[in-house]
């Protein structure tokens, strides 16, 4: 499994606007081939928020992010004072994992 974070710092004062956008997205990740969740995550102690989403393999999100889907996912940009600095993009593959049985 492929972990792909977005860590988003998000200047103060503009995390409602942030929040909205994701509550309003199109959706349209949930149905690519490979796609299996998402997840972001309220910055608690920081400003960064986390955006995170589970592939099945690098080849799934790949195919996403060169998608038709990723275009118009992607094309209504926020304002850039949203942002109090560069977005971190990092992968990562799962090499062990855990749940409560």
């Amino acid at each position: 499994m492929l972990v792909v974070s977005n860590r988003i710092q998000v200047s103060q004062g503009f995390e409602k606007e942030f929040e909205e956008r994701f509550a309003g997205r199109a959706g349209l990740v949930d149905k690519m081939p490979g796609f299996i969740r998402l997840e972001i995550l309220r910055p608690i102690k920081s400003d960064y928020y986390i955006v995170l989403t589970h592939w099945q393999d690098e080849a799934s999100f790949r195919r996403w992010t060169d998608s038709k889907e990723f275009q118009e996912a992607h094309s209504n940009r926020p304002r850039a004072e949203i942002f109090a600095g560069p977005n971190v993009f990092e992968m990562h593959e799962v090499i062990q994992q855990s749940e409560k049985s």
